[in-house]
């Protein structure tokens, strides 16, 4: 976020170089600087708020309240240093017996805050005076109001809005019942309901439809291990029907906490209309999608390769598989086994040609599927094999005769150039299988053994196999050796099994046609994805798509509406009897009856359930209404406006959403997708519970120990080793535990954060900053409230003319935000948006505010009014700004604000955004109010370098008439806002003889410098100039540095924003430059009268 530089000049320039990217810094430029680029529309940012509490000169503290758990490394560190300053100090000289002296009282402890609001009543709106609304406290602030919003229907289209101004619907991404939210979740309904809030205050009837996703393999594996963990049983234990009721019993419970959740973190949802991808409603919709597409024959039968996981006995889609890449001979943890299992290892071993004494040599990396051999493959091309094209190989183990065929697709050059063959249980083997017509030769049970076809090793589970198969050829004397092996081992992303590629009968869907149609709408810009690098991802994921497999070995899930037709007194024929697809079990059985209407007969359902990303791609559709296409929802709000979503399910799910709309409604489901960054920890891995770094959104919002968060990891399905692993991160990473932050202060960093760049580093240190931002908005609106008289009433218009400049400089800054604001959001800029209403708070409280306590002071009771008014103004159009970002603090603010005569809007949810007005654009006294504030900021800058607190004597030179006429009008407010170290300031036009003598010079622009009277304060002047000559080396070589940057090739192709920060680094250093020589100079001066007078 942007820190003002205001803010930052009261203190040491030491300070400012710990912020900037530069050597030293002088404040003039970095000033000066940031208000160009406010003049331009741009505003430098930084990666959190400044640490200090903001505020500081505003009228109350703004520290946050005590917590002892804050920052306890640095607390022992600062106790550590203090014990050894101590101990230097008794070495250097005696120190006197003292009375102790009584430690200083403590602020008083603030009251847990009890809640007098009914549930669902508007909120009692407590004074400033109560001790829990004195500063910012999250717990009360955030109270009540998000059951009054609900209650009250705020979150329904039906008060919001109009449709003539537009509707905006984001249906919510469902999150899965599995479990609690996690910061990623926290994320995306940040982005989302700030749109929705943002879109609602501009008039747009908008609607955000929640739901929740039943997530068929997460969701039944985590009962099943937490069945396991209580009463040792499995899910056959029970049978179907009481499994599924359990998981029934589960979905309720972390459904219920899922809403919660989202409740506490303020996502404005209509929650009259969520939904459950199980529910009534959708379940018809999956049965309807289904039975259409089945009908069209896009859906077919298939006995072919599947991705097989044995530990959960289903089979996956390509995308729910990992691919880990291993470089060589490595031992991996396998789900079901004790020891790590071999991989990465290329194992060579001989067939013997039938009829003859010849062998031919074969490689594999997994040799336990030899024993499904049905051919070997060789190049055409390879004249080592080329005579023993169409000869056999014999089995050592089955006797099986193995075909040798030429085929190209062998690489002459890998392994031994001759490949063995398994089609039933390998992808590419498979084709080859087809083409050859070879036999494929299932050698597994569904858990991973194998069955009878595999000869001797018959009920061995497959990677003791992998060992014993080894034994045997070795025994025949047919094992040749072994070496490293770099390749790729697919992964279960649920279990984190070894996937096996599996003959399966199976329902799959046609892509191709569907995909084509997919891809031409968000060429044609029907459909909009950001950012761009996602688009291209889901351009090369649909050019080369294959079928999707959409049956899943489940019991949780839609069980899929299709029926084996068994025939009274004839013998079962397995997968060759009919199939019936009907939506419900009566349809099914009169479509039976009209086909084999002769015959008696009995239905038996596929056991099966559905991909859950079959129902789940019909959410936009299928949450409003469809396949009810007069519904009325459906016919307001579909298509729907925008999906917000992760990349990572860009394809298991987006892609999929637009191919069954385009398919089933002949209509695009939205009209943009925007995919944000995935949440890492501080150390930038994947968020994992494993390792201990999934944060609860929950434990940021009220805090946590650290014992407690240890105590939720013993709550879940880790393993001890897990639990041991993630408890150390948790010490680590959350020391003192989680301190309280609230729902605004997670939700700004959250969105402050989102760039439409890379992934997201997660770090607890800059949330809790943000929570101090809060406070910054609390104490202000607290001042500004707290200076408007008892029977204060908003003027309905401003009078321009009347307006002070400093009144004007803030109203045009305000102006100037608004429109920044609008803009960023418009264009999905997050972070910018938050950058730019961030910066303009601080320019309201560290400046205006301060310079109108002069005038509130001072000023004629005209201009106290008028000042009054323009306070007002700022701070209602601030909370209004803010409120999509930070709904409870904004509304706990707006609601104390005075009205304006025919104000009737209930809450700040449903008052209009701010809009930029060509009435408040001040340009000109803008920039002339702000030539004052960088003249005060150096004044105080230069204070703060010599440490004069009082007394401090200034002097203003400036070389022409029109910059002598600025500086005098901006008089009063450079007093007001120089610091309390400057006593009196001096204003030296072009006509002034005098010369100051003993001053440090601080430069403005080439024809003003500030210059301060430091000579009083200096004891030795040979080591303060040696101390500027050390920084002056130091500026000269960054500017050499940085101009070898700007210097080199190619520099013209990065980002503007990248430029613009490399080049303000170089000007910076170049305006240190400027003030070094000069003070050395007048150092040099202020030595030559001290050495003369010592003469």
């Amino acid at each position: 976020m942007p820190i003002p530089l205001w803010r930052l000049a009261s203190s040491r320039r030491e300070s400012l170089r710990k912020v900037s990217s530069a050597f030293v810094l002088p404040l003039s430029r970095q000033y000066s600087l940031l208000n160009a680029a406010k003049m331009s529309g741009t505003t430098p940012s930084a990666s959190a708020p400044a640490s200090e509490a903001p505020g500081a000169q505003t009228a109350s503290s703004d520290a946050p309240a005590p917590n002892k758990k804050i920052d306890q490394k640095k607390a022992d560190k600062a106790a550590k240093f203090a014990a050894k300053q101590a101990q230097a100090k008794l070495l250097v000289k005696p120190v006197a017996q003292s009375t102790p002296k009584a430690p200083k009282a403590q602020a008083p402890e603030v009251p847990a805050f009890v809640d007098q609001t009914a549930p669902g009543e508007k909120k009692i709106i407590l004074p400033f005076e109560h001790p829990n609304f004195s500063a910012y406290h999250p717990t009360a602030v955030e109270s009540s109001w998000y059951q009054w919003w609900e209650k009250s229907g705020f979150f329904r289209p039906e008060a919001s809005g109009s449709a003539d101004v537009g509707t905006f619907v984001i249906p919510l991404p469902p999150p899965n019942v599995t479990g609690a939210l996690h910061c990623g979740h926290a994320l995306a309904n940040s982005l989302q309901d700030t749109l929705i809030r943002w879109y609602r205050m501009r008039g747009f009837k908008t609607l955000w439809v929640p739901g929740c996703d039943h997530a068929g393999i997460s969701t039944q594996s985590v009962v099943e291990k937490m069945l396991w963990k209580k009463e040792k049983k499995t899910r056959l234990d029970l049978g179907r029907d009481e499994f599924t009721k359990l998981v029934w019993n589960w979905k309720d419970e972390y459904h219920q906490r899922i809403n919660n959740a989202q409740r506490r973190m303020g996502g404005s949802m209509d929650w009259t209309r969520e939904r459950f991808t199980m529910d009534e409603t959708l379940t018809a919709a999956t049965m309807e999608n289904f039975c259409r597409l089945h009908e069209e024959g896009l859906i077919y039968r298939s006995d072919k390769l599947v991705n097989w996981c044995t530990h959960l006995n289903t089979a996956l889609s390509g995308l729910e598989v990992e691919n880990k890449e291993i470089n060589g001979r490595t031992m991996i943890d396998v789900p079901g086994y004790d020891k790590k299992v071999e991989f990465g290892v290329l194992t060579y071993f001989k067939y013997p040609i039938e009829g003859t004494e010849e062998f031919v040599e074969v490689a594999t990396t997994r040799p336990e599927t030899m024993v499904g051999d049905s051919g070997i493959a060789v190049n055409p091309d390879d004249a080592r094999y080329t005579h023993l094209v169409g000869k056999f190989a014999r089995h050592p183990f089955t006797d099986r005769l193995l075909p040798i065929v030429a085929d190209s697709y062998v690489d002459k050059e890998f392994g031994t150039g001759a490949v063995k063959l398994t089609p039933a249980h390998d992808f590419n083997d498979y084709q080859l299988g087809q083409r050859h017509n070879l036999n494929f030769i299932n050698i597994l049970n569904d858990d991973g053994t194998l069955n009878s076809n595999a000869g001797p090793f018959a009920g061995q589970r497959r990677f003791d196999a992998r060992y014993t198969v080894v034994e045997e050829l070795t025994k025949l004397g047919l094992f040749v050796k072994k070496e490293p092996n770099a390749m790729k081992i697919p992964i279960c992303e649920k279990s984190k099994d070894v996937i096996e590629p599996y003959m399966k009968p199976q329902w799959w869907v046609k892509m191709q046609d569907m995909a084509d149609e997919a891809m031409r709408v968000v060429e044609d810009g029907t459909i909009k994805i950001a950012p761009e690098s996602a688009r291209k991802s889901y351009g090369r994921w649909l050019s080369s798509i294959n079928d999707w497999c959409i049956s899943r070995q489940l019991w949780w899930g839609h069980r899929i509406p299709a029926y084996r037709v068994i025939f009274d007194g004839e013998e079962d024929t397995g997968e060759n009897a009919p199939w019936v697809v009907a939506r419900t079990l009566e349809e099914a059985i009169a479509k039976a009856e009209a086909q084999f209407p002769s015959k008696k007969l009995r239905l038996e359902q596929d056991p099966d359930c559905l991909d859950t990303w079959f129902s789940s791609g019909l959410w936009p559709m299928a949450c409003l209404g469809w396949p009810n296409t007069e519904k009325q929802d459906f016919k307001d709000f579909f298509p729907t406006s925008m999906l917000e979503t992760g990349w990572d399910i860009l394809f298991f799910w987006v892609a999929r959403m637009i191919m069954l709309s385009l398919k089933l409604t002949g209509k695009v489901p939205f009209t943009e997708v925007y995919c944000h960054s995935l949440i890492r920890d501080s150390e930038g891995r994947k968020m994992s519970k494993s390792l201990g770094n999934v944060v609860d959104p929950l434990d940021i919002i009220s805090g946590i120990e650290l014992e407690a968060l240890h105590a939720k990891l013993l709550v879940g399905n880790l393993k001890a080793d897990e639990i041991k692993k993630a408890t150390k991160y948790q010490q680590t990473a959350f020391s003192g535990g989680i301190p309280e932050c609230g729902a605004d202060a997670l939700r700004f960093t959250l969105l402050s954060y989102t760039t439409g760049g890379g992934d997201i580093n997660f770090d607890i240190k800059v949330m809790h900053a943000y929570r101090r931002f809060c406070n910054k908005v609390w104490q202000a609106s607290k001042y500004v409230l707290g200076k408007l008289p008892e029977n204060f009433v908003p003027a309905a218009q401003l009078d321009t003319a009347a307006l002070s400049v400093p009144e004007k400089w803030i109203l045009h800054r305000m102006n100037s935000a608004v429109k920044g604001v609008n803009e960023a959001l418009e264009a999905r800029e997050f972070s910018k948006s938050t950058s730019r209403a961030y910066a303009f708070f601080y320019e309201l409280c560290d400046t205006f505010i301060e310079n109108s306590k002069a005038i509130l002071t001072d000023g004629t009771p005209a201009e106290q009014e008028s000042a009054q008014q323009s306070l007002y103004l700022a701070l209602d159009v601030a909370l209004r700004l803010l409120h999509p970002f930070l709904p409870f603090i904004t509304e706990e603010l707006w609601q104390r604000l005075p009205r304006r005569k025919g104000d009737s809007n209930p809450t700040v949810m449903l008052s209009p955004y701010p809009k930029y007005e060509e009435s408040l654009e001040f340009a000109r006294d803008a920039e002339d109010y702000e030539l004052g504030l960088e003249i005060a900021a150096g004044l105080r800058s230069l204070a703060s370098d010599y440490n004069i607190r009082s007394d401090g004597r200034a002097f203003i030179n400036i070389s022409t008439t029109e910059s002598l006429t600025k500086v005098n009008a901006q008089l009063a407010s450079i007093k007001a806002l120089g610091g309390k170290g400057v006593a009196e300031i001096s204003v030296l036009g072009p006509e002034s003889n005098e010369t100051p003598s003993g001053c440090a010079v601080y430069v403005i622009s080439a024809d003003v410098t500030v210059l301060l009277q430091v000579s009083g304060h200096i004891t030795n002047i040979d080591a303060e100039i040696k101390k500027i000559t050390t920084k002056l080396q130091k500026v000269t070589l960054a500017i050499t540095k940085q101009q070898e940057v700007l210097n080199r090739d190619g520099i013209d192709k990065i980002s503007d924003a990248v430029l613009t920060a490399e080049k303000k680094k170089l000007a910076d250093s170049e305006l240190a430059k400027e003030n070094y020589e000069k003070t050395l100079e007048e150092f040099s001066k202020l030595k030559v009268d001290g050495d003369s007078k010592s003469s």
